[in-house]
């Protein structure tokens, strides 16, 4: 963590400090948390928090005073939440934040995002489309009217991509206007309205005004209500291109929301032209990456999404240019485009859910499970980072599960097979061995016998030759033991012994 003087130096210059070192390190967050000892600032770099300073209790105050002051907040009121902005020049760099504060037990927690859309400047391609989703994005541009949803979690890169889509419809023979809460990026060319609901400006009446303006293209910053969505849809339907946001997970669930929040089914399939629905995963490092082998379940999960046999992924490692084998973000993305079949099944009350879903998730339309493995496979981010943002099906999962178990368990069988038979093989030698050592206490008493009867060999010479017989029976059994334990150890001994009497079945 990094350690800031709060006593000689002002507290004016080390908010400053705090904000441009986040700016610097592409930070998307700052939290300034109260806790009962001191407050902890917290930086959020590649969707991850992480502890950046600590803040002594007695300067607490005076912090959160001047960051509620630049942000044009009320510095008396602490008892309810407060909303702002940061709009400046910080070191020669321009910044634009929104500001939260929030009182708690231990005092008020403010949050300060940093808004980028750096990327929406630079059009669609940047925004890590597969070559299939842009040109399916840019069918559902070319339509005159209609309306096309952008979905996803809050912080999943929506803005980003409506202000990218916008950046493409912005031209001298659109008029463009948005309703926003609150505008997060001014536009040149655009007309953008900021909702404020105390003086009953909302997003629904608003909507009723410009349709009076003679709009081209109308951007809705979110649909949150029954009302917003089907003034957004009559609104399609009546000639104008309308985009806008609603926090769905997919595709799918975008249209029972949407059919949920009482929009006519045929009108809801008289408008749709197309969903984005898009999450954020961590990108790797490009400087560190190394190739690693696939497990088995990673090989089963190519093998059953992408039907592709893949034995090596990405993994980070993590260098001087990077956090921790990561840098940055990239949004993976499951683009459905409106097919007249699926306008059928839409309007059709009667439809079945099953049914709908395999019209939604046709060939045409990549799922966000495999945008993002095509994503590992390309090498841009990783299996695990994949499996954090994304719902695998719980039914493929028990499947791949159990194929994995069979699998291993066919590995133990086939591995028990092979110390059976050197089982065998070592009783086979001992039974050769054991033959061996009989013929040759046979040999030796009948040579003692026949000395014996020539030359009158006492009886302790016939007890030498006996030590002699036993002797080399000692050394016989040794090296056979060396031979065993070259072979297999105890263990295996053990285990194949108790399985021996299975062996037949084991094979079959």
């Amino acid at each position: 963590m990094i350690e800031y003087d709060f006593v000689n130096m002002p507290i004016v210059d080390i908010v400053n400090r705090i904000i441009l070192f986040a700016s610097k390190h592409n930070a998307s967050d700052i939290h300034f948390d109260p806790r009962e000892d001191c407050m902890i600032i917290r930086m959020r770099m590649d969707g991850r928090l992480s502890d950046h300073a600590r803040v002594p209790k007695m300067y607490e105050k005076n912090l959160t005073t001047r960051v509620k002051l630049i942000s044009k907040m009320n510095i008396t009121e602490t008892r309810i939440p407060q909303d702002g902005a940061i709009k400046g020049v910080i070191d020669g760099k321009e910044l634009d934040m929104r500001v939260s504060s929030l009182p708690t037990n231990e005092g008020e927690k403010i949050v300060v995002r940093l808004l980028d859309y750096s990327s929406s400047l630079e059009g669609l391609s940047v925004l890590g489309f597969s070559s299939n989703n842009l040109k399916k994005v840019q069918r559902m541009l070319d339509i005159p009217n209609g309306i096309i949803l952008v979905t996803g979690a809050t912080g999943s890169g929506k803005s980003t991509t409506t202000y990218s889509m916008l950046q493409e419809l912005n031209t001298e023979d659109r008029n463009i206007i948005t309703v926003e809460d609150p505008v997060e990026m001014n536009i040149e060319g655009i007309n953008q309205v900021h909702v404020n609901s105390e003086i009953g400006l909302t997003f629904a009446s608003a909507l009723r005004s410009i349709l009076r303006q003679d709009p081209n293209v109308i951007l809705i910053g979110e649909i949150r209500d029954s009302e917003t969505a089907q003034i957004a849809v009559r609104a399609a339907i009546t000639g104008h291109l309308v985009l806008s946001t609603i926090h769905t997970n997919n595709s799918l669930s975008t249209i029972e929301r949407l059919l949920d929040m009482d929009v006519e089914r045929y009108l809801l399939s008289t408008a749709l032209n197309g969903i984005i629905s898009q999450k954020l995963v961590r990108t790797l490092c490009p400087n560190c990456k190394k190739l690693r082998p696939t497990t088995n379940y990673e090989k089963q999960i190519f093998s059953k999404i992408l039907g592709k046999k893949i034995d090596k992924v990405y993994e980070p490692i993590g260098c001087p240019k990077c956090n921790k084998g990561f840098k940055g973000r990239m949004a993976i993305q499951e683009v459905l485009f409106i097919t007249d079949r699926l306008r059928e099944l839409i309007n059709d009350e009667t439809v079945d859910k099953e049914d709908l879903r395999k019209a939604v998730y046709d060939n045409e339309t990549k799922t966000l499970l495999q945008d993002a493995l095509i994503k590992v496979i390309e090498g841009y981010t990783t299996f695990k980072e994949v499996y954090k943002v994304v719902d695998i099906d719980f039914d493929l999962e028990k499947q791949i599960r159990k194929s994995i178990e069979l699998e291993e368990m066919k590995k133990m069988k086939l591995e028990d097979l092979d110390v059976i038979d050197a089982y065998d093989g070592i009783l086979s030698n001992l039974k050769e061995m054991i033959s061996d050592i009989k013929e040759i206490k046979k040999k030796a008493k009948d040579f003692a016998g026949s000395q014996y009867k020539k030359k009158k060999i006492d009886e302790n010479g016939v007890e030498i030759i006996d030590a002699f017989e036993e002797k080399e029976i000692t050394n016989l059994i040794n090296k056979y033991k060396d031979i065993i334990k070259n072979k297999t150890n105890v263990n295996e001994i053990s285990n194949a012994q108790k399985k021996k009497t299975t062996k037949k079945e084991v094979q079959k």
